[in-house]
């Protein structure tokens, strides 16, 4: 399909073409027409360099006043034959001594030491001269000697040269710029081949892939930006399918609560209290789907590096103080034993760390054992950076489930239950926030012990 406004690269080249052929074709034609020109002076200048001499040997002859009598037909004599050539010879007072009859091109010079050049007849004839000086077989001053020829054959080559060379630009320009296009044309078959196939790309397609191999190599540059590009497209488009049926399986149930609680409480008349209680229990129903919304629309700005961290210095021996007090309580009534040790600091998010860190404390309290333990240890790792690790006492996870546990509502159910205040996105918020500040997070478990490890750069 051609957009409107749109220039055909196929167009563009074969006129690039035709246009610098067209150009060279006339350049080299100037330089061989001057060339050509330049030898038809040589040659004049040669062949009347030789009639001049000739001319000086006639007149070399002349030893008394009657051979300079008879000069005219010892000239005519001597350049019989000679049709385009016209002479003149003249004494030092100007006195013409012989003139031939087209002899009437204008004086050059009455130097006589010689000199050539290009002058015009008085009917417009463009003609060579050569003037020297020649000296008589007698005791008096040197005549001048004028030579011309005419160029009218010169002018009537060079006239048909230039109209050829004009004709063979034309016709040059047109073949090169067809063949320009033939070329343009095979040039972009694999171009116009990526098109045709990224025409028919679909949702249930973003798998294609341009194949680099068999692309040419300044394609090949395109070829990977478009490959990275439609992975992109294709994780994202994953995460977004993912993203809505993660969403819509996890509002069913709820909602689904919440319409046959309705139901059944309308279907007759119920006392006070009891509507009190359904509406209280309702409420934290729209509790639990507000905090599940809010979790979701983090997680969605986070995958798609719209969280931007707020960079403070962050006391996190501090922070994590802070958030055992929060869930003193919750370990008391299980008799936990909690813990910390190390100190670290890093640049981040304040409130987004303690969200994070608040995640896995959460989530220690509520699969750790009656009268187990959770201990947090801060650390530096060499070369810089800080880990955050939280490790609590309980049921080993399965291998296959660690490297899940930070996916959206996954639930490794042989070892951990949900239970029922948790939504399932405590962890996978927690990756998000360290993924934000250009960390990881990563879990290990083993013989009882589990261990979650944040690891920030420095």
């Amino acid at each position: 399909m051609r957009l409107p406004g749109a220039r055909s690269v196929t167009l563009r080249l074969t006129l690039l073409f035709a246009s610098a052929s067209g150009v060279v074709l006339m350049v080299l034609g100037m330089v061989v027409g001057h060339l050509v020109e330049r030898h038809f002076a040589e040659l004049d200048t040669e062949m009347l360099s030789g009639k001049l001499e000739l001319a000086r040997h006639v007149l070399g002859q002349v030893h008394t006043a009657a051979d300079l009598q008879a000069l005219t037909p010892r000239v005519e004599a001597a350049f019989v034959g000679d049709h385009e050539l016209s002479l003149r010879i003249r004494a030092t007072d100007g006195t013409i001594l012989y003139a031939s009859p087209d002899a009437d091109f204008p004086r050059v010079s009455t130097d006589p030491g010689g000199v050539a050049g290009l002058v015009h007849a008085a009917d417009g004839r463009e003609l060579r001269v050569l003037a020297g000086s020649a000296p008589l077989g007698m005791q008096v001053p040197p005549v001048l000697v004028e030579l011309a020829t005419d160029l009218v054959h010169h002018q009537h080559f060079m006239s048909s040269f230039r109209a050829a060379l004009w004709a063979t630009v034309g016709l040059a320009a047109f073949v090169t710029g067809l063949m320009g296009w033939a070329v343009a044309r095979r040039g972009l078959a694999p171009l116009r081949a990526i098109t045709s196939d990224a025409a028919r790309l679909t949702a249930e397609r973003l798998d294609w892939r341009v194949p680099v191999d068999s692309v040419p190599q300044e394609l090949a540059e395109v070829a990977v930006a478009l490959n990275q590009m439609l992975a992109r497209l294709e994780r994202s488009f994953r995460r977004l399918s993912d993203f809505s049926s993660d969403l819509a399986h996890e509002l069913r149930t709820p909602l689904s609560n919440l319409l046959t609680q309705t139901q059944v409480t309308l279907s007759q008349p119920r006392s006070a209290a009891q509507y009190r209680d359904t509406l209280a229990s309702n409420a934290e129903e729209y509790e639990r789907l507000s905090r599940t919304i809010s979790d979701m629309l983090f997680l969605a700005k986070a995958e798609n590096d719209l969280m931007v961290p707020q960079r403070e210095p962050v006391d996190l021996r501090e922070e994590v103080e802070t958030m055992l007090e929060f869930y003193g309580n919750l370990a008391e009534e299980k008799s936990i034993v909690v813990s910390v040790s190390g100190q670290a600091s890093v640049a981040g998010d304040r409130l987004m760390l303690r969200r994070a860190i608040g995640n896995l404390l959460s989530n220690a309290c509520r699969h750790t054992p009656v009268a187990g333990a959770i201990s947090v240890v801060l650390s530096s790792v060499p070369g810089g950076g800080t880990t955050i690790t939280v490790r609590n006492t309980g049921e080993t996870i399965d291998a296959q489930h660690l490297p899940h546990l930070f996916d959206r509502f996954y639930r490794a159910d042989a070892a951990r239950r949900r239970d029922a205040e948790g939504a399932g996105l405590g962890l996978a918020i927690t990756r998000s926030i360290l993924r934000a500040h250009g960390g990881a997070a990563s879990a290990r478990s083993s013989d009882g012990v589990t261990e979650f490890e944040l690891t920030l750069p420095a």
